[in-house]
């Protein structure tokens, strides 16, 4: 009987000793444990309140960040629209002072073809005007006799008729100069157009 006994206590030492070696060790190893609650799943009602707070965050954090891209987006396009209105009105005011000056620099310029040569003290102004233009970005539309009439650079103030078709819708002469400003006409080249019948 004694003999029984201890073969039993053999055995269920075995048994325990097998049993030990299933159990880890060191629990901090173990990254993913399951929290069984007793008080009826408080734990997992906790964790689904931080999680649809989170994700309630997230989605915040989205709106905040999209309405901050689109004011920065409407912050630079109102910069580069100032921009081009500070450039129009610039250019609109340099427009309105070379429109008030012109007929002073034409009536000088009709001076000198009619009479050959103005005196030294009208010649000296007439360059300065030039010059000024010149400065603020005015140049003058180029012309020659013969290029075709381009109602956006000329203004046809008369028509020559011509039998050479070849000459049609094109300018015979140059009777004023024109001058822009940049890109903008300031005043059209006042020009005579041939036309064929």
């Amino acid at each position: 009987m004694i003999k029984k006994q201890s073969k039993k206590n053999e055995e269920v030492l075995l048994h325990a000793n097998e049993s030990s070696e299933k159990i880890p060790s060191d629990i901090e190893d173990v990254d993913d444990v399951e929290i069984i609650s007793d008080d009826d799943g408080m734990e997992a009602s906790k964790l689904k309140k931080v999680k649809k707070e989170l994700e309630r965050c997230k989605k915040e954090k989205q709106e905040y960040l999209n309405g901050w891209q689109r004011t920065k987006a409407d912050h630079i396009n109102a910069l580069r629209r100032f921009e081009q209105d500070v450039e129009k009105a610039k250019n609109i005011g340099v427009q309105k002072s070379i429109k008030v000056l012109l007929p002073v620099l034409e009536s000088l310029n009709r001076a000198e073809s009619t009479h050959g040569k103005l005196p030294d003290g009208f010649s000296a102004i007439a360059k300065q005007l030039t010059s000024a233009f010149t400065a603020v970005g005015v140049i003058k539309i180029e012309v020659c006799i013969g290029d075709i009439f381009n109602p956006t650079l000329h203004e046809a103030l008369s028509r020559n008729i011509t039998e050479d078709a070849s000459k049609d819708n094109t300018i015979s002469a140059v009777l004023e100069t024109g001058w822009k400003l940049h890109e903008d006409v300031i005043q059209p080249a006042k020009v005579s157009v041939a036309y064929c019948k």
